[in-house]
């Protein structure tokens, strides 16, 4: 009985330690599950003896990485490997395109293995994670550096955007408020790869402004004729407005008022002009008379060859066909419509009918006509007293022009 133990178990611990050098592995290959035990520790020595061949763009996965064929397997007792077959990869560029063979797990991955250099602003359709599972077309847009100007700083970014307002939402560089770039946000991006971003900051603050009063005339029937007096004073206004100032990049460069509106309209000072006829009675040089209306003119004189024509004759007719002698009086020419017939008395000089138009300059002017062998020479003022009965457009005299 001694005997026949002892050879079984020497034979099962031979067994044990020949089993104890193995490793499982599995290896699935495309739809293929291969299972085997082996002491083998080098992945190309596994896939031989498993009789499995990678082609040259093929590769191994453990774990869902890639490992190198000729290293040692990590210490395990057993393992999965994954062989992932390359497929066919088109990258369309604006050069053209390239049909690249690639068992990558990513566009990225394949783009990187194939040579590509890839930034964060470049254009992939699909996206750079984009697992690849099978034959895949792909569009890359290279993008360019860009170097953009804001805040008095300069940065650097990479972009394949369409426009200038893409690079910068794309660059985390927002425009804000009334912020714009030059060139403007719609436009392609710059040939000298050059943006500028204008920092707009507007403020607005309220602004007072004096409204001036006007001074305007009203006839005041409590006012005789040819006075004036004060009605009502003048007061100023007061208006609101609003002022916007624009800066750009901290520098102003506009400011403009804007919405004003009136807080206090002003208040017109008002001139009465008297309306009130008042009939007096007065004696000059020896002379009662009645009058409706005196005025302080400056008098001068002219008799017929004194105010000679411009062909150098004697001046022998008036404007109303008097002629030319004591008792006749001229005015200028509206002061002649209004007054025109009408008797008037001159101190020193007497009663007199306004004939005649002549003088320059001043409204307020009369000039007296003499005959040559008696003329008097005039130069002062003096009070003209326009004499009953007040005329019918007397109306039409209140305001003297």
């Amino acid at each position: 009985m001694k005997r026949i133990v002892q050879p079984i178990l020497v034979l099962l611990l031979v067994l044990c330690a020949c089993q104890s050098g193995s490793n499982s592995i599995t290896i699935l290959n495309g739809e293929e599950v291969t299972s085997l035990s082996t002491n083998k520790t080098i992945p190309s020595e596994v896939l031989a003896e498993a009789n499995i061949a990678l082609g040259v763009n093929d590769r191994l996965l453990y774990l869902g990485s890639s490992i190198p064929l000729d290293k040692t397997l990590p210490d395990a007792r057993s393992f999965t490997l994954t062989v992932r077959r390359a497929v066919a990869l088109t990258v369309i560029t604006s050069g053209g395109q390239q049909t690249i063979q690639t068992s990558a797990l990513t566009v990225s991955q394949a783009l990187a293995e194939a040579g590509y250099t890839l930034y964060a602003g470049d254009r992939l359709d699909p996206p750079a994670e984009t697992p690849i599972t099978g034959p895949l077309s792909v569009t890359y847009q290279a993008g360019r550096e860009i170097v953009v100007t804001l805040d008095g700083t300069q940065v650097r970014v990479h972009s394949a955007a369409d426009t200038v307002g893409q690079a910068l939402s794309e660059a985390g560089i927002p425009l804000v408020g009334l912020d714009y770039t030059v060139p403007p946000e719609a436009a392609p991006l710059p040939e000298d790869n050059q943006i500028r971003v204008v920092r707009v900051v507007e403020s607005v603050a309220l602004t007072q402004k004096t409204i001036p009063f006007i001074t305007r005339t009203e006839l005041s029937a409590d006012l005789e004729i040819d006075q004036q007096a004060l009605i009502q004073g003048g007061e100023p206004g007061l208006a609101i407005a609003r002022l916007r100032t624009r800066s750009e990049d901290g520098v102003q460069v506009s400011q403009q008022s804007e919405n004003e509106s009136v807080a206090r309209p002003p208040q017109d000072r008002i001139m009465g002009i008297g309306t009130k006829i008042v009939i007096r009675t007065t004696t000059v040089d020896g002379v009662t008379i009645e009058y409706w209306r005196a005025l302080n003119l400056l008098a001068t004189s002219y008799s017929p060859c004194r105010s000679a024509t411009p062909d150098g004759s004697c001046m022998n007719g008036t404007s109303s066909g008097l002629p030319v002698q004591h008792g006749v009086v001229a005015m200028v020419y509206s002061w002649y419509l209004l007054f025109g017939k009408e008797h008037i008395y001159i101190p020193g000089y007497g009663e007199a009918v306004v004939g005649d138009v002549g003088g320059v300059g001043s409204h307020y002017w009369i000039d007296l006509a003499y005959k040559d062998e008696d003329y008097v020479g005039w130069a002062e003022f003096t009070t003209v007293y326009f004499l009953t009965p007040v005329p019918a457009n007397v109306a039409d005299t209140y305001i003297l022009p």
